[in-house]
C-alpha cells in the first residue's frame, strides 16, 4: 500500500496501523493526523479520493464525516457560553420561545448537548429536501413533544441535535451555526473544517460510500447484541425513528446536501483539519492560542449522562456536546473527550497526554461509535504513549 505523508519518530506503529487498514479492514481512501501538545506527529494519507474512484488522495483532500461533525457543533454553543453569551442553565425557551410548546419549558440549554433533551425523533420526519431548508428542523422540533421526562434520562439525539443547536445558534448570534463557526474559529484559524461547504472547496471534497472489511472488534460490533438488532429492524423503536428523522436520508455526495449546514451530520473535514481544531481546544497551535478555557475543557468532558442510552441501546457517556471515553466509543484515556461519525470518522482531544486526534475516510462501514480502522489508529497511539 503506498502511504503518504510523514510520522515523527517513536509514532511509526500508528503508520503500520494506517496500512493495515488499506490491507485488512476494507479502507479505500482515508488520512489520519495527530497532534502532541500543538504539534502535529502524524500525517499520513492514502489511497482515492473516491471510494468508488482511481484518482489519488492528495495532500488536502477533505470528506464528509457525519456524526463527528456534533463535536464541532458542540464547541459553538460552548464558545458563546464563555464569552458570557449564553447560560447553559437557561431555558432553550428563554432563547426560542416558540420551542416551550408540548412541555418543552423545562428543558435547558445543558440538555441539548448531553442528550437528555427527549427529542431524538419527530412525529413526522422530514424529506431529504425539507432537511435543506435551515427553518424547517427547528420548526418541526418546536411542535414536538418529548419522548421522555427532559433531564430524566438520556437518548442519542442522532438528527435533532444539530437542529437544536442550529437554532440556539441563531437565536442568540443571527447566524447559522455554520457562518459563525467559519467568521470565528475554522475561518481566522485556517482550518479545514466546514459546516456548509463553499464552492470553492468543492473539488477538494471525494465521493464517499458503503465498503465491507474483517468484522470490527470493539464498540458497536457487526455482529451486536440481540437487543440492538433488534432496536435497529423495529420501525417503531426510538432507535429507528432517530436514524429516519431525516427520511429517506440525503445523498451524501450530493452539493446541495454539501452546501447545506446539518450540525448533527454534514460537516466536511481534512483529517489535518480534525485534529487541529481539537489540538486547538485544549492548547496553542502554532501561535493561534488555545480556544476553550481550563474551565470549558472540564464542561466538554464532565460527565453529564451515563448508563444504557434509550436510543444507542448501549451504555454511552456525554459530557457537554461530547462523548466521552467508554465500552461503547473507546477514545485514548478516560479523560479525552470527541465524537465518532458513524461508519468511521474520529475527532478528539486528551487534555492529559496533550494529543488531538483526527480520522476521516471515504468508505464508510456499519459501525455506529467505535469503527475498527480508527480504533486499530487510537491503540497505535496508545502503545506509542505507552498509555
Amino acid at each position: 500500500m503506498d502511504v503518504n505523508g510523514t510520522v515523527a519518530e517513536g509514532f511509526e506503529p500508528v503508520r503500520d496501523a494506517f496500512v493495515r487498514n488499506f490491507e485488512a479492514l476494507g479502507d479505500r481512501g482515508a488520512a489520519v493526523a495527530v497532534y502532541r501538545d500543538g504539534h502535529k506527529v502524524v500525517d499520513l494519507w492514502g489511497g482515492t479520493k473516491d471510494v468508488d474512484g482511481t484518482a489519488p488522495w492528495e495532500r488536502g483532500t477533505a470528506q464528509v464525516v457525519r456524526s463527528a461533525t456534533k463535536g464541532v457543533a458542540a464547541a459553538v454553543l460552548l464558545l458563546l457560553h464563555q464569552r458570557g453569551q449564553l447560560d447553559l442553565d437557561a431555558p432553550v425557551g428563554h432563547y426560542w420561545p416558540e420551542f416551550k410548546a408540548r412541555g418543552k419549558e423545562r428543558v435547558l440549554v445543558r440538555h441539548v448537548l448531553d442528550h437528555r433533551a427527549g427529542l431524538p425523533v419527530l412525529d413526522r420526519p422530514l424529506t431529504p429536501q425539507e432537511a435543506l431548508d435551515p427553518l424547517r428542523g427547528p420548526e418541526a422540533l418546536a411542535g414536538q413533544a418529548p419522548a421522555w421526562e427532559p433531564g430524566t434520562d438520556h437518548g442519542y439525539h442522532a438528527l435533532t441535535y444539530g437542529w437544536l443547536v442550529d437554532e440556539l445558534v441563531r437565536r442568540v448570534t443571527g447566524q447559522g451555526t455554520g457562518q459563525w463557526l467559519a467568521s470565528q474559529v475554522t475561518g481566522p484559524l485556517g482550518l479545514d473544517v466546514w459546516l456548509g461547504l463553499p464552492e470553492s472547496e468543492a473539488a477538494r471534497v471525494g465521493r464517499v460510500g458503503r465498503v465491507e472489511g474483517a468484522e470490527p472488534t470493539g464498540g458497536l460490533r457487526a455482529r451486536p447484541k440481540r437487543s440492538v438488532t433488534a432496536a435497529y429492524e423495529d420501525p417503531a423503536s426510538l432507535t429507528r425513528r432517530a436514524f429516519a428523522a431525516i427520511s429517506p436520508f440525503p445523498d451524501q455526495n450530493d452539493p446541495a446536501y454539501r452546501a447545506t449546514a446539518l450540525p448533527a451530520t454534514n460537516a466536511i473535514a481534512t483529517a489535518d483539519g480534525l485534529a487541529r481544531f481539537y489540538a486547538t481546544l485544549i492548547g496553542d497551535t502554532a501561535g493561534t492560542g488555545r480556544l476553550f478555557t481550563p474551565e470549558t475543557v472540564e464542561l466538554a468532558r464532565a460527565e453529564e449522562s451515563a448508563g444504557p442510552d434509550r436510543v444507542l441501546v448501549v451504555g454511552t457517556r456525554f459530557g457537554l456536546g461530547y462523548m466521552l471515553h467508554g465500552s461503547a466509543s473507546p477514545l485514548l484515556t478516560p479523560g479525552s473527550f470527541g465524537h465518532p461519525g458513524r461508519g468511521g470518522a474520529l475527532g478528539f482531544a486528551d487534555p492529559e497526554t496533550g494529543i488531538a486526534f483526527g480520522y476521516v475516510t471515504n468508505g464508510f462501514r456499519k459501525t455506529v461509535t467505535a469503527d475498527p480502522r480508527a480504533q486499530g489508529l487510537v491503540r497505535a497511539v496508545r502503545g506509542v504513549l505507552d498509555l
